[in-house]
């Protein structure tokens, strides 16, 4: 008897790297193809929060010092690394959460990290004010915008688990930072009667051993700058929408709440929850789907098509367009993880690093 038809992939995934320790999250491709790692903790045990890939080892960086905190408010070393990305010019910012486990944050944990890579050592460090990066903030994801001001702009998103979600604006030649969309219903997780994850075919819940099953309540994740730099895109993690709003609000730091809300557009059902968000230089926007192991794009004609399925993207996470033109995608089985299993840990090693030819490159913003 012949098999049954089964999925048919979507595009080609070239494995670049397979992880035997901790889950890693972030990833960024630097201008020269040094491609550099983190893992936040979690749980697991995490030699280096932040890793470069050499010679398919998984090296300390910049160096193990950087990677030894004292305590989670030490201002000079990595906590809990969320992201790492590669900024226009080609330095690697590194975002701390200061926050292993999703704990409280402390003054001096959530931080803003540059590395000079000729060098390979930190040249700036901001951390935040307690307005800005509040005790329930969980510092996500990170774009930047060089043309603005002195020295630049970053924006970030707050995914806070149990606290207010929103925007952090920083500029990058003073350190000053502010919140934009502060608990604002766009950068919140969606109750659970309008949002019911389904990944592997299972409802995906949060749910801890002995506990109830509550829904998931993780907000502005994925975060993405238009190629012209004027909008800004991101959604919850626990949600099928999407919005941006315009960067110039952002920036403004005169500009009021109100004045910033009233440029926020709905872009729309995408279809799927996504963790990640990235663009290219041809203008089309790229959102992981973890509910469908893929990865899809939005062209500039507002159609949707995918990029990669593939039934090894099992939690697609961060996404990054490096130069190469290729589009690089952790997948670190997240749902999988004991906090979703009611306590047992159903990942399975090795978890992945992959690239797909997209023919683009970054936005970069210089």
């Amino acid at each position: 008897m012949s098999e049954p038809v089964s999925d048919e992939p979507v595009g080609e995934l070239e494995l670049i790297h397979a992880f035997t320790g901790p889950m890693p999250t972030g990833v960024s491709v630097s201008h020269t193809g040094r491609i550099f790692v983190n893992f936040p903790r979690w749980g697991d045990e995490v030699p280096a929060t932040v890793v470069e890939l050499r010679d398919g080892a998984e090296v300390p960086y910049p160096d193990e010092r950087w990677n030894q905190p004292r305590d989670d408010d030490d201002p000079g070393a990595f906590v809990s690394v969320q992201s790492v990305v590669v900024d226009p010019v080609d330095r690697l910012w590194v975002l701390d959460t200061g926050s292993p486990k999703f704990q409280p944050t402390r003054p001096g944990g959530p931080k803003l990290v540059r590395i000079d890579l000729g060098s390979n050592t930190v040249a700036q460090v901001i951390t935040f004010p307690p307005d800005v990066a509040l005790p329930t903030t969980y510092l996500n994801d990170v774009r930047f915008d060089l043309r603005r001001g002195e020295a630049g702009v970053a924006y970030i998103t707050d995914s806070a688990v149990a606290g207010p979600n929103g925007i952090i604006v920083v500029d990058l030649a003073s350190g000053a930072s502010w919140r934009r969309l502060h608990d604002h219903p766009s950068t919140k997780a969606e109750p659970l009667a309008r949002f019911r994850p389904v990944v592997e075919g299972r409802p995906l819940l949060q749910r801890s051993a002995g506990g109830p099953p509550t829904p998931l309540t993780i907000g502005a994740d994925g975060i993405a700058i238009s190629a012209d730099g004027s909008r800004l895109y991101y959604c919850p993690l626990a949600s099928r929408q999407w919005y941006s709003v315009a960067t110039d609000a952002l920036a403004d730091v005169s500009a009021s709440a109100d004045e910033v809300v009233a440029t926020v557009v709905h872009e729309g059902d995408k279809g799927t929850g996504s963790d990640g968000l990235e663009t290219d230089d041809a203008g089309r926007i790229y959102l992981t789907a973890y509910e469908h192991n893929a990865v899809l794009r939005r062209r500039p004609d507002g159609e949707y098509e995918s990029v990669v399925h593939d039934p090894r993207l099992l939690w697609p996470d961060t996404l990054s367009v490096a130069v190469d033109g290729h589009l690089y995608v952790t997948a670190n089985q997240l749902h999988r993880q004991p906090g979703f299993q009611q306590g047992r840990d159903l990942r399975r090693k090795p978890y992945a690093l992959f690239r797909t030819r997209i023919d683009a490159g970054p936005v970069l913003l210089r």
